[in-house]
């Protein structure tokens, strides 16, 4: 499998992500392969993606979206039998990720038929995965779709997120990366919340990939704020915020979305 062309697809929907989202997925694969790979983007808009980047629509779900559940069940549509000219493997990354290290192993690890997700460490001892980044072959497990088609507000009021249906009804299971290859970064990069009125975020030694499951987004990291709600503070400033009720909720919540900015991120997303 490493001596074929290495496939990274991505989906853009909608405007909370532009066309830079993808480029960026672009150059940031670019600089951390080995070639030859492709960069695949699923998109409803191509307007401003690049021209290395190979645009194909947006697949078909196939049946109604479920409206009783949080999760980004349009992402079950890559499961079908087909995915456009797409074939083979391929590597599944969101947009809001930044890739720190090499990719390379991301497709020579476990077996090519496998499907491979990061580990959910914000609930544990529900061996979730996280569907940021993973890996499956084309086609080969149709039934995911099918069965989604046949019962979407079912599946999604049982489990709620797409990858927690993933999880448990690939058949086979599925694996995990290897711990330190993906990092959480409210988890792995901020620390216990007092320390982060003192350091910066870091970026674990031997990452590869960080990825950002709800907030804070990489670009308002980057800052140093929770989210572009608010604004960017310094630590006096928050403490003062917090201490005279201007924090918009629970005053605990407030002082504990504090950190510094990320001056890393301006390195490795780009």
């Amino acid at each position: 499998m490493s001596e074929q062309v290495k496939q990274v697809i991505c989906i853009k929907w909608g405007t909370r992500y532009g066309p830079e989202y993808v480029n960026r997925i672009y150059s940031m694969v670019e600089r951390n392969i080995t070639p030859p790979f492709r960069v695949i983007c699923l998109t409803d808009d191509a307007e401003g993606i690049r021209e290395e980047v190979v645009c194909r629509g947006l697949p078909e779900l196939g049946c109604p979206r479920p409206t009783n559940a949080p999760g980004k069940w349009p992402k079950t549509a890559l499961w079908g039998k087909t995915l456009f000219d797409i074939e083979g493997v391929v590597l599944f990354i969101d947009l809001d990720v930044i890739i720190t290290g090499d990719l390379d192993e991301f497709f020579s690890f476990g077996q090519p038929e496998d499907v491979i997700l990061a580990r959910n460490w914000v609930k544990p001892l529900e061996r979730l995965g996280q569907t940021s980044i993973f890996r499956f072959e084309i086609g080969r497990h149709a039934y995911m779709l099918e069965n989604f088609q046949k019962d979407p507000e079912g599946i999604a009021g049982k489990y709620q997120f797409e990858q927690r249906y993933v999880t448990n009804c690939v058949e086979g299971g599925i694996k995990f990366w290897p711990r330190g290859w993906v990092r959480h970064f409210r988890m792995d990069c901020l620390g216990p919340w007092p320390l982060r009125y003192l350091r910066p975020p870091r970026l674990p030694k031997n990452c590869r990939v960080v990825i950002f499951p709800g907030k804070p987004d990489p670009s308002d990291a980057m800052l140093g704020r929770w989210s572009d709600k608010v604004p960017v503070r310094g630590r006096l400033a928050h403490l003062k915020a917090a201490l005279s009720g201007d924090c918009n909720g629970s005053r605990y919540r407030f002082l504990k979305r504090f950190f510094l900015p990320a001056d890393w991120i301006k390195e490795h997303w780009r």
